[in-house]
């Protein structure tokens, strides 16, 4: 059998862009993905800042042409209060827009646009084991027969989201800052007047009641939506037995939410995820990087899941390119350091949402209120590694400030 250059685990979206860039850097690319595509997965919002790298894959033509929700901002509510950010109107140079995708259809041709570009990538495959090894790491593989074999490699990454295969597997987990919250989600038929609301926006709406509980609705194609909310789970199981009866029970509560979902009907049962913040001691090891939420899972109230991912995808592509050519690198500070920077700063803006500085500053008006609405725009649109922007540079130390002159 043919050892690949490079095995992936998981073919979402920071799988397939890694797939696509070491496939047409000419090196040989085998994904192991556990599902079979399309599958569900929440996330759809994705970031401006995602399209940069999407073309840098070479894949961003397949989700121009796809047909998404086109998204240019967000929308922050509170009661009566409401806070528009247009992406457009960011500090940082870069794009302004993208869009808001179901994620079954925009996985499924990211991972057919990888293998356009020669990754092979197999389905029905559960990675099992690892092995370590600085020139040759090994994973054992089981197939849906029940099946095992060794896939070998030159370099592993991994890929798998919340699968989370390698911190599994070695042990990598690490405490994480946040503490457990839980969402409860769904799609709808949402049967909106088109003149109620601008469908180019995510709304996030606030629990008028309790500001830990959060929502979010999520404009798709084709007059559906993804709604769902957020909080911990002693404040969301109150709600009702069931996740549906919960979810029903806090939407009813959310607002302007709750007035635009009046007519709407759900196309898919309710789901769940808890505890999903995660961390790891360390991003990379003999042999490995772990890529997106394989590694670190903050929180969704930014939707910056996949823009994480994509920037590793990309960072750990142009590295891995290096070494395989020979090249020395240093994984710290190639690839685990530049990373962390931006990861940093969104984990910053999660903190802030949940102790109720952020909050406090997107329903306030500062002073400067423009310039400093710009340099935060550039960080909700995913602009989290300009280091030109103060907010991006020292985000506690600038969002106390503005904090402070709310008042």
């Amino acid at each position: 059998m043919v050892t690949p250059d490079v095995v992936i685990i998981g073919a979402g979206p920071a799988g397939s862009v890694a797939a696509a860039l070491l496939a047409d850097a000419g090196f040989s690319v085998e994904v192991l993905e556990r599902a079979h595509f399309p599958r569900f997965s929440i996330g759809e919002s994705l970031l401006p800042q995602a399209m940069e790298w999407l073309a840098e894959a070479g894949l961003l033509r397949d989700v121009v042409e796809a047909g998404f929700q086109h998204k240019n901002g967000a929308i922050f509510r509170w009661g009566e209060r409401e806070e528009n950010f247009d992406f457009r109107t960011k500090s940082t140079d870069g794009w302004g827009t993208t869009y808001q995708v179901r994620r079954d259809r925009f996985d499924d041709l990211l991972a057919k646009g990888a293998m356009r570009k020669g990754a092979k990538v197999l389905f029905g495959q559960t990675v099992t084991a690892m092995r370590p090894d600085p020139e040759c790491p090994c994973l054992t593989v089981r197939d849906e027969e029940g099946h095992e074999r060794e896939v070998k490699a030159r370099f592993v990454l991994d890929a798998s989201g919340f699968g989370r295969v390698l911190a599994r597997l070695l042990d990598l987990e690490t405490p994480t800052s946040f503490p457990d919250r839980m969402s409860v989600f769904t799609h709808v038929e949402d049967n909106m007047p088109v003149q109620n609301y601008d469908r180019n926006k995510i709304l996030i709406s606030v629990n008028p009641n309790n500001n830990q509980i959060w929502y979010w609705l999520i404009p798709l194609a084709e007059g559906l939506c993804s709604i769902g909310a957020v909080g911990m789970p002693d404040h969301i199981k109150p709600y009702g037995a069931t996740r549906e009866e919960q979810l029903a029970a806090l939407v009813a509560e959310s607002g302007l939410m709750s007035e635009l979902l009046v007519n709407a009907k759900r196309v898919r049962d309710v789901g769940e995820i808890a505890g999903y913040s995660a961390r790891v001691s360390s991003l990379t090891g003999p042999g490995y990087a772990l890529l997106g939420n394989a590694g670190e899972f903050l929180d969704p109230v930014f939707s910056s899941g996949v823009t994480i991912a994509l920037k590793s995808a990309s960072l750990a592509s142009h590295a891995l390119v290096r070494h395989l050519n020979g090249e020395a690198v240093n994984w710290q500070t190639d690839f685990s350091e530049p990373l962390s920077r931006g990861v940093d700063t969104f984990r910053a803006y999660v903190s802030g949402w949940y102790d109720g500085s952020l909050q406090k500053i997107i329903f306030s008006k500062p002073g400067d209120a423009r310039q400093v609405k710009a340099m935060i725009t550039s960080v909700l649109a995913g602009y989290a590694w300009d280091d030109e922007n103060p907010f991006v540079r020292d985000p506690h130390k600038y969002l106390k400030m503005v904090e402070e002159l709310c008042g």
